[in-house]
């Protein structure tokens, strides 16, 4: 198997309404005059990576669940549309950003509702284990999925199997169902994929007995889905060597929780702050979940302050240093960190090189970086300090890159959602104009990106 991850880095395709409309974003074009600090402070919410997990989970309750600091991205945004057609009530909750999940009257939904909201998001698979406990039977479209690497569904269907379900693959997609209920199983990952963990977390809590996951991911939203889980009445035990055991239980009720912030998006706004010699407050950042970036955006030659409310990133001052960073797992250094940080590399003095280990194919943003003027050089070797999977299968995973250079403007158009935002932060970097075309995907991860960007002062125009 390439790459079971499946942590939701998914919806590229997406149509207008699901990339920027649940944002407020009309325009797709963004012209960015670059060169200016970015400067001041802007605010997280909860992890997209979380928050539509979360959601799914409220269907295993027997009464409404309450999540907080849900993001207005657009993935929630098709989350919520998957969980009304099956007839979960969501409202909005006395705070922003609460949402009021209530699947009391679950039903049945038609294909071509599921597929209508779904697009090409690959979330749907996260609903089949719920949806076989509540109503016996799931159905999921095909799914599609960002162009970073091969991230097959295969494993997430065995995984069901394996706890009793039957799945049959149809014409327009895959029909679920459990006709003597879902057993407790022994599961192996052969690779710590934060989705096929989901999967199991969210079909074992309510399957009959004991199951045990070996090799699980760990990831930070992976423990926060877990307390949900327990808040709800899971019992759920999680080893040091990646073992997860959960017993499962006959009913569980709603959560009342507030999500983990959004580390990968507290992330790129340092990249920013440190590519455009900048000084950006991300509030809502806390510092536990992002010890592994600091350390390296340290090592770079990057500044923070911690604070109660959040974490200070900002140039300090003199030559930024080449590293040799290795992407990982967790508690490793994440896939989604390292694109937009290899912008402030092209500002290093010296050669960096960045051995991707996660996804096999997320160099592809490298491309309009070079026509910027950066100097990168990809690699199918491992360049890292081991081998990795990747390695002699003749995968674009290792990127050297030299510097410093001085990025210029160019006509970029967005090929994925972190390459996506790092594109803006070279925009913003480089001398002189750019234009960053099918800018709407960003707004998949990014709560009111263009905002934000109003408030560090950058300049720019928006067209249709």
């Amino acid at each position: 198997m390439n790459d079971a991850r499946l942590n939701d880095d998914a919806n590229e395709r997406g149509s207008a309404q699901n990339h920027g409309a649940s944002v407020g974003l009309t325009a797709d074009k963004i012209t960015i005059r670059g060169g200016i600090p970015l400067v001041g402070r802007i605010e997280v919410k909860g992890a997209k990576n979380l928050v539509t997990k979360a959601m799914v989970a409220a269907l295993l309750g027997e009464t409404p669940s309450v999540l907080k600091d849900v993001p207005n991205i657009s993935d929630v945004r098709i989350v919520r549309g998957l969980l009304e057609v099956h007839g979960v009530k969501v409202t909005e909750g006395a705070e922003p950003g609460d949402l009021i999940l209530d699947p009391v009257d679950v039903e049945s939904a038609h294909f071509a509702a599921i597929d209508a909201h779904a697009g090409s998001s690959r979330i749907p698979i996260l609903f089949c284990g719920p949806l076989l406990h509540r109503l016996g039977e799931a159905f999921i479209p095909d799914l599609g999925g960002c162009r970073i690497g091969d991230r097959p569904i295969d494993f997430h269907l065995e995984v069901l199997r394996k706890f009793g379900a039957v799945v049959e693959k149809q014409p327009n997609g895959i029909r679920m169902s459990a006709p003597n209920g879902l057993k407790g199983a022994k599961l192996e990952l052969p690779y710590p994929s934060v989705g096929a963990t989901e999967q199991v977390l969210l079909t074992a809590v309510r399957a009959d007995g004991l199951t045990e996951l070996k090799g699980a991911a760990i990831e930070p939203e992976i423990m926060d889905l877990i307390n949900i889980l327990q808040k709800m009445g899971a019992i759920i035990t999680v080893d040091t060597d990646r073992v997860i055991r959960i017993e499962g239980v006959e009913r569980l009720l709603g959560y009342n929780h507030r999500a983990l912030f959004d580390r990968n998006e507290a992330a790129s706004w340092a990249a920013a702050a440190l590519a455009t010699d900048g000084d950006i407050f991300v509030g809502g950042a806390r510092q536990p979940e992002m010890i592994t970036f600091l350390n390296v955006f340290r090592k770079v030659g990057g500044a923070f302050d911690i604070c109660d409310d959040g974490i200070r990133f900002y140039h300090p001052g003199g030559d930024l240093k080449p590293v040799i960073i290795e992407t990982d797992v967790h508690p490793g250094f994440m896939t989604d960190w390292q694109q937009p940080l290899v912008i402030a590399l092209t500002k290093a003095h010296g050669t960096s090189i960045v051995h991707e280990t996660v996804y096999e194919q997320r160099f592809g943003f490298v491309d309009a970086l070079v026509e910027m003027g950066a100097t990168i050089q990809i690699h199918k070797e491992c360049l890292g300090g081991h081998p990795c999977r990747f390695g002699q299968r003749n995968f674009n995973h290792s990127a050297v890159i030299t510097g410093p250079t001085q990025l210029h403007g160019a006509d970029i158009v967005v090929p994925d959602l972190r390459g996506g935002f790092s594109h803006l932060i070279a925009a913003l970097s480089a001398e002189g104009t750019s234009t960053v075309s099918n800018v709407g995907i960003i707004s998949r991860g990014y709560e009111n990106f263009i905002g934000k960007l109003r408030l560090l002062g950058a300049d720019f125009d928006l067209e249709g």
